[in-house]
């Protein structure tokens, strides 16, 4: 189905592909409980063309849903709707009304064409956050490998320039170090002649200067304070493991309320993150239920940061919270503080000069 074609289907987790008729009111309940609503949309945007996006999900009575912004994975230059599906639909199945977007490729839109795309749908999704999510519904990034790295550089735009309030972001196996050479990385290129992630990024950066630059390489940036929450997750044998861990080391170290994971379950990610899959991924229940637990945690306010690092398995689950005493709800307190923050955030953006975490 084309991307561009607006129309509504529906994935069920865990069906054959050959219809089966339900035997009990039971069973047809559960099966019904497990659909996700998907839809394929061209949304409006003021500066730039339409873009293609597809959402999953649906808002639920009496409450806003956590609200993601999503990001497909594919080195910068490959990846599209159908190839974010597999990400998409966990954050589905945890609960969340997910907007997945085509951001523009290099090498034809290098960078800072698909962080400034993504960033005006954001605008476009908070503009719209009650219609999409219900009310009170609380924005998130996500994005896993090169949408991972694009989904921690919104965060770091949206700091910069004072909107949208973010209650968190998700990144999954992120692509954040141009230099290509952590040793999780070298283990597992071993000794091929080409590597995919090089090859992404030299197609995405214009020139040298641009990886010193936060919104290119936000792994990079000199000032991570006042980032949103965040949840890094990342395979056992994952090429990317060392350098999403030393993001989130980063970002502790900078005040910021981390979770970061290994997950035992997961098997050749990140690739297997950006191949579409029929029913459920190996790890999904256990990824789903980290992606439960962050929702649950950012929607408590927090006055201290703190990282949790570990290993789960499929049916384990571990969460960092702190406890605050304001009463506020959660969605008027980080639009509070947002406006609170704007203009001395706009004062001093984030743009690769040396500056105080």
């Amino acid at each position: 189905m084309p991307a561009n074609d607006t129309a509504t289907f529906h994935y069920t987790v865990g069906l054959m592909k050959t219809a089966m008729s339900p035997r009990t009111a039971t069973t047809a309940a559960k099966l019904a409980s497990n659909t996700i609503e998907e839809k394929n949309a061209c949304i409006p945007l003021a500066k730039r063309p339409p873009m293609d996006v597809r959402m999953y999900g649906r808002r639920t009575p009496g409450g806003g849903n956590p609200l993601v912004v999503h990001f497909h994975g594919g080195a910068f230059v490959a990846g599209d709707l159908d190839s974010g599906s597999t990400v998409a639909r966990m954050l589905a199945g945890a609960g969340a009304v997910v907007v997945s977007l085509a951001y523009p490729l290099a090498p034809k839109n290098p960078f800072p064409d698909g962080v400034e795309a993504g960033y005006d749908v954001l605008e476009w999704v908070y503009k719209n956050r009650v219609k999409l999510a219900g009310q009170g519904a609380r924005i998130f990034l996500a994005g896993e490998e090169a949408g991972g790295n694009i989904a921690a550089a919104m965060a770091v735009m949206a700091r910069d320039r004072g909107h949208p309030p973010l209650a968190g972001q998700i990144l999954l196996s992120p692509m954040l170090d141009p230099c290509v050479g952590t040793a999780s990385l070298r283990k597992a290129t071993a000794d091929a002649t080409q590597c995919k992630w090089a090859d992404g990024w030299l197609q995405y950066l214009r020139c040298p200067m641009d990886a010193e630059h936060p919104y290119a390489v936000p792994g990079g940036s000199r000032r991570l304070a006042d980032i949103a929450p965040t949840l890094v997750l990342s395979g056992l044998d994952d090429p990317l493991r060392d350098e999403a861990k030393a993001y989130a080391e980063r970002l502790r170290n900078a005040g910021i309320e981390v979770t970061y994971h290994v997950m035992q379950a997961a098997q050749n990610w990140p690739d297997a993150l950006t191949l579409p899959v029929n029913g459920e991924c190996s790890c999904g229940v256990a990824v789903k239920q980290q992606f439960r637990a962050f929702f649950e945690a950012t929607a408590k306010p927090t006055t201290t940061a703190k990282t949790t690092t570990t290993t789960t398995t499929s049916t384990s689950t571990s969460t960092s919270t702190s406890t605050s005493t304001s009463t506020s709800s959660p969605a008027t307190a980080a639009d509070a503080a947002a406006e609170d923050k704007a203009a001395a955030r706009r004062a001093r953006p984030d743009d690769g000069r040396p500056g105080t975490s």
